[in-house]
């Protein structure tokens, strides 16, 4: 007898083939759901291979531009990064794929919905806490944190062994086995041998980008428009034919392909995960790496200092931690992501850039509309209409001498 209807969160790859199959063998029907955020996959073969596998269907859900107009350029607008480095690749696209699976969960009669986020990292919490904020009633079912499924696959080798038992195709390899997780904006490596902070990623691990040290010798230019913080537009030029794109998502696309044949974008940190752990994660970020550069440049020529240092000092840092946390569907991200709007207002302008052997530079910037920056009272050659201040002494600086004297 069937113990009910479950939407799980399918990938195709070893964790989530086997969770099928054992879900199945529990006694559940279950509805596989593949949200597609850009990732380099073969759907249709991950479709077929679900339903050898027992599944009573696959849905496959193309959330690309939803993951980069309500995801991705409120990020870049608001130069989100965490601990400094991360640009939060993965935490940008999970509010969006767990929106999309319990649409599919309550369009399919689902009672619960089930997920393949291990028990020591961030994404069980991110994915549940959407799931719970959009559906308060729907069951979770984590295997992960389940002790006869965990006490059974103690480790990725024991998930190969139950896979060749049951016939259970997958691309991990008992040489390579880092788990890896891969959407539009980058593609995340850890485990294994990685989990060696010290061990330096194999040449052959990374996916998307080019080695900087074989990337082009030629340098590659492109300019991206910016109308309130938001990209809008890139300029670039193919096989000597200048080039432009403005659909959101054929600009991001763009960016990427730019970022990644130039080896742009590559980081490999230890960071500190939000359930209280250390985790060692290398990440490509082609197309993010570039795009909040050049916003972060333009922010320098448009934007007012006092709106600037308020942005940078309280919601850059909190909106990052919200989305890494898996905040995103709360109050506080609503609030935050409204204060991102506003300081965006000036942010208009064009940032002209340069992708070389892994770095990303900055050649140039202007704006047509926005006139905080003035060439002549900038000028160390002229004066113009600019009144130096007067020379300080204790009078003008009387808080500042009374401080220094005060006993």
């Amino acid at each position: 007898m069937s113990k009910g209807k479950v939407c799980l969160a399918y990938s195709g790859g070893l964790d989530t083939s086997c969770i099928l199959k054992y879900l199945i063998e529990e006694g559940y029907e279950v509805v596989c759901f593949m949200a597609d955020v850009g990732q380099e996959e073969d759907f249709e073969a991950a479709r077929t291979k679900a339903l050898q596998c027992g599944a009573l269907k696959c849905e496959i859900v193309d959330i690309r531009r939803e993951f980069i107009d309500e995801l991705c350029f409120p990020a870049i607008a608001c130069n989100a990064v965490y601990e400094n480095v991360y640009l939060l690749g993965t935490s940008l696209a999970r509010p969006v794929i767990a929106r999309a699976q319990i649409e599919v969960a309550q369009r399919e009669g689902c009672f619960a919905v089930s997920h393949g986020c291990t028990g020591k990292g961030n994404d069980q919490v991110r994915f549940e806490l959407a799931f719970y904020a959009l559906q308060p009633t729907i069951k979770v079912i984590a295997p992960w944190r389940d002790p006869v499924f965990y006490e059974r696959f103690a480790g990725r080798n024991d998930l190969l062994a139950y896979a060749a038992e049951k016939g259970i195709p997958v691309t991990s390899t008992k040489s390579k086995p880092w788990s890896m997780d891969e959407n539009l904006a980058h593609c995340s490596y850890e485990a294994g041998i990685l989990e060696d902070p010290d061990t330096t990623p194999p040449p052959d691990m990374w996916k998307l980008s080019a080695d900087p040290l074989t990337a082009p010798d030629q340098p590659e230019d492109f300019t991206v428009h910016f109308e309130k913080g938001i990209p809008v537009k890139l300029e670039y030029t193919e096989n000597g034919q200048k080039k432009a794109v403005t659909d959101s998502v054929d600009v991001f696309l763009t960016a990427n392909a730019i970022a990644r044949r130039n080896g742009v974008g590559r980081i490999d940190i230890v960071e500190n995960r939000f359930i209280g752990i250390k985790s060692r994660g290398c990440y490509e970020t082609p197309s993010l790496t570039c795009l909040r550069a050049a916003h972060i440049d333009l922010e320098g020529l448009v934007m007012d200092r006092e709106v600037r240092a308020c942005r940078d000092q309280f919601v850059t840092f909190n909106y990052s931690k919200l989305l890494y946390n898996g905040m995103y569907f709360s109050p506080e991200r609503e609030f935050l992501e409204s204060s991102i709007t506003a300081s965006q207002k000036c942010v208009n302008g064009q940032v002209r850039c340069r992708a070389y052997k892994g770095t990303v530079s900055v050649l140039g910037r202007s704006s047509e509309t926005e006139k905080l920056y003035d060439m002549t009272e900038s000028s160390m050659d002229e004066i113009g209409d600019f009144s130096p201040p007067r020379p300080l002494d204790s009078s003008t600086c009387l808080p500042f001498a009374s401080r220094s004297t005060a006993r």
